[in-house]
């Protein structure tokens, strides 16, 4: 599994012009799957997005996470992280898990990571046509892969 992780003041998804799920202090984070993704990727991933320190306390030192701020996730698919660009300018994406595979892991994550919060979370829908608002504060975004661990 990838993640990009953006620290935002507010970040909203729309499908069709409708807005669906929106946030105000907290993780924008981009979900993208790969077949081999398992039950460890989810609770590896996360538990490190839930305990990251990325918002100031009093002295504007990121010693915070989410968790300490009582801030809120919002969580939307995105199988182009797992795009190639090794062969000619148009991106393939067979690494990414195919939509039946992909879905219940989504579904899954999005369960551990409320059951870590003890809250729900915020989400995109899976597979739509979703344009995404955010203002990133900081600018703050951090890349993850639970291949990687790093």
């Amino acid at each position: 599994m990838r993640v990009v992780i953006q620290r935002v003041s507010e970040a909203s998804v729309s499908v069709q012009k409708q807005c669906i799920s929106s946030i105000h202090s907290g993780l924008l984070v981009l979900l993208g799957i790969e077949a081999s993704d398992t039950q460890e990727d989810i609770e590896w991933l996360c538990k490190k997005i839930v305990q990251l320190r990325v918002f100031d306390d009093e002295h504007a030192l990121p010693n915070l996470s989410l968790s300490d701020i009582a801030g809120e996730l919002l969580i939307v698919s995105q199988f182009t992280l797992f795009a190639s660009t090794r062969k000619g300018n148009r991106p393939g994406y067979s690494r990414a898990a195919p939509p039946a595979m992909a879905e219940p892991l989504y579904e899954k994550f999005i369960s551990h990571i409320s059951g870590l919060l003890g809250r729900p979370v915020k989400t995109g829908r899976f597979g739509a046509d979703m344009q995404i608002h955010l203002v990133n504060s900081g600018p703050l975004t951090i890349f993850m892969d639970s291949k990687n661990k790093e």
